[in-house]
């Protein structure tokens, strides 16, 4: 038997696309959890149409989306411990990234020792114009900063990533906003977790970034990124 996968997809407003990604994703996966981070559209019915169990939370932030799927899971645990995933994947709701290579992203998970997986999104696997020049950029800088003040081996923040459930809930995730995934990052390095990248295809997203689709978010995005870093450089 292989391990229990849960996937998590934090949503706002994806009606269009989350129904693709849902039918896309492995039946080997256990179970997918969509957390609706409030929208105003039918992300919510269309997802459980899909087959997804659908959380809400009102706070907007995708650090939130993602702690409340993971408290929801903790909750459980206590009732139903037989039921806790081995792994946790997280994907995003706009069909930017390809839930078929699911399987690919955890075989280093459980054939390698692996304990994160990030899925590095490969310039040639990429679509025209899937990553904007300000994403590009703040991935480049910091994907750069980490190797030379951690000697890390990243490339990528990207977010469709796999990691093994017990080893997330030691890194006590706590930013609620945009620097979730560097944070997971970073948090691994200091816990001296054993990590690789796959590269993945990255398309054009379906609907408009609540992130790089916005000066305000680019910039509150970088500012996280840059913020995470720092603070692991001082106290490293």
């Amino acid at each position: 038997m292989g391990p229990k996968i849960t996937v998590i997809i934090p949503a706002i407003n994806e009606a269009e696309a989350i129904g693709l990604v849902l039918d896309d994703i492995p039946k080997t996966v256990a179970e997918v959890i969509v957390v609706d981070n409030g929208s105003i559209d039918n992300t919510m019915e269309v997802a459980q149409k899909h087959g997804a169990l659908v959380l809400e939370e009102s706070r907007r932030g995708y650090g939130f989306a993602c702690m409340h799927a993971l408290e929801y899971l903790q909750e459980r645990r206590a009732k139903q411990p037989e039921q806790t995933p081995d792994i946790i994947v997280f994907l995003d709701g706009d069909y930017s990234d390809y839930p078929e290579y699911l399987e690919t992203l955890i075989d280093p998970i459980q054939n390698l020792n692996m304990d994160l997986v990030i899925g590095a999104r490969a310039p040639e696997l990429m679509e025209p114009g899937a990553m904007t020049l300000p994403q590009r950029f703040g991935n480049g800088l910091a994907t750069w900063l980490m190797r030379h003040l951690f000697a890390a081996r990243y490339t990528d923040l990207g977010p469709f990533r796999a990691i093994r459930y017990d080893q997330l809930m030691a890194m006590k995730m706590s930013d609620m906003t945009y620097g979730w995934t560097v944070e997971m990052q970073l948090k691994a390095l200091r816990m001296k977790l054993n990590y690789t990248e796959i590269k993945v295809p990255y398309r054009n997203r379906i609907g408009v970034s609540k992130v790089s689709g916005t000066i305000k978010g680019v910039i509150f995005a970088g500012v996280k990124i840059i913020g995470w870093i720092a603070k692991h450089a001082i106290f490293k």
